[in-house]
C-alpha cells in the first residue's frame, strides 16, 4: 500500500495505537516488534477490540483485508508520522540535550499553550517510535507542535529529525550521558548536535543559550535566537526565583541548574508573542511531577526526589546545587549510574569525591557501581540493604536528596522517611 493510500485510512480514522492493551475503537493497530514480543501476532485481537485496520509485516498473520501487509511496520508507522507533518502547516519545535529535555519541554508547553493550542511530547516518549506517535496525534487544531528527541547512540537525533522535520530546535546542555553507547564527551556533543546539523542544512532556526561555549560553538551558520538578555537568576533556596523584565517569577522548581531551563522557556514564549503575565503565570504554575526534583514534605523529613534519571553532569549540578541550600541537617541518597560504559567507575568515585569536597557529611551510596568506591561513607550493594539499616536507623528532621538512573528505583525510598 502506498502511503498516500494509508494517510487517507490514517485521516479518516484519526486514531494510532501500537498496544493492543489499550486499543481504541476505530483506530489503526501497528503491530511493532521489538526482543520480547512480536506486534504481528496480535493483529486479530486489535481488530476484535475495535480497531479498523492491522499493520503488519508478517504475511501468515493477513487473515482478511482489515490486515494491511507491508515491508516494516517500524518504517511505516515513522513514514507516516513524517507524511503527517509535511501536511500540517504549523511551526514545530524540537529540543534534544542531555539533561532537564522533558522538565524544558513541560515548561515550553506550559508557557506556549495559555495562548496557542500546542501538541507536546507525552511524558518521555521522546524515541524512534514516541516521536511518530506524537506527530500523529497532532491534528488541524494544533498550532504548534513541541517534539522531544532522546538518544543513546549516534545517529537516533538525525534520524529523528528527519521524522519531525522541525522549524526551530533547542539543545538543553551537552553532558556526560549514556556514555557507553556515545563512546564519550565528544561523541555525546557530535549525536545531539546532529539536531542543529539537521536545521543548518534546511535553513531553520535554533534557540542558543550565549553562556553555554559548546551551544554557541555547535550554531555558527544557523539564524539563532538567544535567550532573553533581561532574564537574571535570584536564588534557589529551594525554589529557583528569577526576574525577567522587572518581573519577578518564583518556580516551584529545585536546583539552580533549572534556571536555563525556564530561561529557555520565557525565550520561546517571547519569541511566539506570548504576554508577560502569561508566561509568569505558566512557569510559576508548573508543578514537577514523576520523580524528577519534586518536593515531599513527610511527618519526620523533607525529601527532594529527584530518581528519575542520573549520569555525572546532572548529578554534579544536583550535588552543588544542594550543598547550598541554606538549611540544616542535609542527608544525600544516592544511587548507581546507568550506561556510562568503561567511565562507570571513575565517575563514580568522582560523584562520591565531590560529595566530601562539597561538606555533605550525611550520605548513603546504594548499588554496585558505588559499592566499589573509596569512600567513609555508608553504602549498600543494593537497595535492599539500604532499606533493612534505615529501619534499624531511622532519619528524622532531615533535608533529603533522593537521586539515582531510572533502574535504581529510589523513590521506593521515600516510604521510609
Amino acid at each position: 500500500m502506498k502511503i498516500e493510500d494509508l494517510y487517507e485510512l490514517y485521516i479518516t480514522h484519526g486514531l494510532v495505537d501500537t498496544d493492543t492493551r489499550n486499543i481504541r475503537k476505530n483506530t489503526l493497530f501497528f503491530a511493532l516488534k521489538g526482543e520480547q514480543f512480536n506486534g504481528n501476532k496480535f493483529a486479530d485481537e486489535a481488530i476484535n477490540k475495535g480497531a479498523s485496520y492491522a499493520v503488519i509485516d508478517e504475511a501468515e498473520y493477513k487473515t482478511s483485508k482489515k490486515q494491511i501487509l507491508v515491508k516494516n511496520v517500524l518504517e511505516t508507522l515513522q513514514e507516516l508520522a513524517n507524511y503527517h507533518r509535511n501536511q500540517l502547516q504549523v511551526p514545530i519545535i524540537a529540543l534534544t540535550g542531555s539533561n532537564g529535555k522533558t522538565t524544558t519541554k513541560e515548561l515550553i508547553n506550559a508557557v506556549l499553550s495559555t495562548t496557542y493550542n500546542t501538541t507536546a511530547t507525552k511524558g518521555n516518549l521522546n524515541n524512534h517510535i514516541g516521536v511518530p506517535l506524537t506527530l500523529l496525534s497532532m491534528n488541524n487544531t494544533t498550532e504548534i507542535g513541541i517534539i522531544e528527541m532522546g538518544a543513546n547512540h549516534a545517529k537516533e537525533i538525525e534520524l529523528l529529525s528527519k521524522i519531525a522535520n522541525p522549524d526551530y530546535g533547542y539543545i538543553t546542555n551537552f553532558g556526560s550521558a549514556h556514555l557507553e553507547g556515545f563512546g564519550s564527551l565528544e561523541g555525546v556533543v557530535k549525536a545531539k548536535s546532529e539536531l542543529y546539523d539537521f536545521l543548518r542544512a534546511h535553513g531553520k532556526k535554533v534557540f542558543v543559550n550565549p553562556k553555554d561555549a559548546k551551544q554557541v560553538a555547535k550554531t555558527i551558520g544557523i539564524e539563532t535566537i538567544s535567550f532573553e538578555e533581561s532574564i537574571n537568576f535570584t536564588e534557589a533556596n529551594p525554589f529557583v526565583k528569577l526576574s525577567y523584565k522587572k518581573t519577578m517569577i518564583l518556580s516551584s522548581l529545585i536546583g539552580a541548574y533549572n534556571f536555563s531551563n525556564i530561561s529557555a522557556a520565557i525565550t520561546i514564549g517571547n519569541y511566539f508573542k506570548v504576554p508577560l503575565e502569561r508566561i509568569k503565570k505558566a512557569i510559576e504554575s508548573y508543578v514537577p511531577s514523576n520523580n524528577r526534583s519534586q518536593v515531599i514534605h513527610t511527618d519526620a523529613n523533607k525529601i527532594i526526589l529527584d530518581a528519575y534519571n542520573a549520569n555525572p553532569t546532572s548529578m554534579e549540578a544536583a550535588l552543588e546545587s544542594f550543598s547550598k541550600l541554606q538549611t540544616n541537617n542535609k542527608t544525600i541518597i544516592l544511587g548507581d549510574m546507568f550506561e556510562l560504559g568503561e567511565y562507570s567507575s571513575k565517575e563514580h568515585q568522582n560523584i562520591v569525591n565531590l560529595t566530601e569536597k562539597l561538606g555533605l557529611e550525611q550520605a548513603f551510596f546504594i548499588g554496585e557501581n558505588f559499592y566499589n568506591t573509596l569512600t567513609e561513607h555508608k553504602k549498600f550493594k543494593n537497595f535492599y540493604e539500604f532499606e533493612a539499616y534505615i529501619k534499624n536507623n531511622p532519619i528524622n528532621n532531615r533535608t533529603i536528596l533522593v537521586k539515582g538512573s531510572r533502574g535504581m528505583a529510589l523513590e521506593r525510598a521515600v516510604a521510609l522517611f
